[in-house]
């Protein structure tokens, strides 16, 4: 069994839906960021980043219990567990983890920002949000080029479109237009029609909204660091 510790959030997404689609036992446990339930020294145990998600497969190797944080480091975990959605060619294996690291390490943190400027922010900063607006029609544009000739990002569907997908589920957040990438939008729709993408979609719905002076302290203000281990 796996204990999914995890927000409706993209990043929370991603490891829900490769659940979802290994068909592994696992347990939700939701923890509360608005809250600070992050903060815990529970959590921190598991999660030393103070950040969802984070796993512990009590079935771990060896038969011992294992946790881990970092989505990208626990979709890797769960392919190589299962033998799923990462094949073993080292030339396509490759091929997909250069996307996953595509989307931790650019993707995701650069829309994350747009996000933050475009929603969150509590004043309307021109150069921040033009700033990485620009950058997340950019990469758009870098996944579009890549979907011109292939039905999924790295050939065969896999963790490289579970990790993206998420965050492209958020493009008005971003101040995009999804019909401008045609690539992306047929990809997009057809991730989407998945039958385990579906069940997420269902439950992990990420929505943009008004924070309470707690909430916004916990997620964006600076008495949160305070609480970070």
């Amino acid at each position: 069994m796996i204990d999914l510790y995890t927000a409706p959030t993209p990043n929370g997404q991603k490891v829900h839906i490769m659940l979802e689609e290994a068909g592994l036992p696992y347990t939700t446990l939701w923890v509360n960021i608005g809250k600070g339930e992050q903060f815990a020294p529970e959590f921190l145990a598991i999660s030393p980043n103070n950040k969802i998600p984070a796993i512990v497969d009590q079935d771990g190797p060896e038969g011992r219990p294992i946790a881990l944080f970092e989505s990208g480091a626990i979709l890797l975990y769960l392919a190589e567990k299962t033998g799923r959605f990462l094949p073993t060619d080292p030339t396509a294996r490759w091929e997909v983890l250069k996307w996953l690291f595509w989307q931790v390490g650019g993707f995701g943190p650069m829309l994350g920002q747009a996000h933050h400027f475009n929603a969150y922010a509590p004043d309307r900063i021109a150069y921040a949000m033009d700033r990485y607006t620009n950058e997340a029609r950019r990469l758009y544009g870098v996944l579009d080029r890549q979907l011109s000739d292939r039905e999924c990002i790295a050939g065969a569907y896999s963790i490289a479109d579970m990790a993206i997908f998420p965050w492209c589920r958020l493009y008005e957040r971003q101040r995009q237009r999804i019909e401008d990438f045609p690539n992306v939008q047929r990809w997009f729709d057809s991730v989407a029609a998945r039958p385990a993408v579906a069940r997420d979609m269902k439950i992990t719905e990420d929505k943009a909204g008004n924070f309470d002076k707690e909430s916004w302290s916990n997620l964006f203000g600076t008495d949160q660091y305070k609480r970070r281990g």
